[in-house]
């Protein structure tokens, strides 16, 4: 018997639990951020695995679920390929982790709504001088690097989850 994959709402879940004592770099809750990228995904014409992939897109990283937790999950294995490929590796060069992003289908699109959120001006306002200048300088690099400078992105719509969202 194959057991069926966990529902986005399932997933969301998951991501909130797992994140929910984490906090962003201007001290509010990690999972607003979760819910802004899979929103971005959602309105990018994402489908329900790349939505699922956006709410665990730093889980691994963070180190909110290990990478075993992945690999065991009931997920389709594109949203695992898509959740790995978005995944910084510590040490890892900018160009190669673009170039991982690029290879895996659907992973772009993840990508793309979370520089979006992370590069939001009302987001980076709040940090320090050179924080905002290291990020923003960092989020060009990896737009430019997959390809996404002057591509236009749909405006990501408010979310009720996120009051920092436009």
């Amino acid at each position: 018997m194959t057991e069926r994959d966990l529902s986005i709402s399932e997933v969301e879940a998951i991501a909130r639990e797992a994140h929910a004592r984490q906090t962003d770099k201007a001290g509010r809750p990690y999972v607003e951020h979760l819910a802004a990228v899979a929103e971005g995904v959602r309105v990018r014409g994402g489908d329900d695995g790349q939505i699922a992939a956006a709410w665990l897109h730093d889980a691994v990283e963070d180190d909110a679920l290990s990478a075993q937790w992945l690999a065991d999950a009931a997920l389709p294995q594109q949203v695992k390929d898509m959740v790995l490929a978005v995944t910084k590796r510590p040490g890892e060069e900018l160009s190669s982790y673009a170039a991982r992003i690029l290879a895996t289908p659907g992973a772009l699109l993840i990508k793309e709504a979370d520089l979006a959120h992370n590069a939001d001006p009302a987001r980076l306002a709040v940090l320090d001088a050179a924080t905002r200048t290291r990020l923003t300088t960092k989020y060009a690099q990896v737009r430019g690097l997959l390809g996404l400078v002057g591509r236009e992105s749909p405006p990501d719509r408010k979310n009720p989850a996120n009051p920092e969202t436009h």
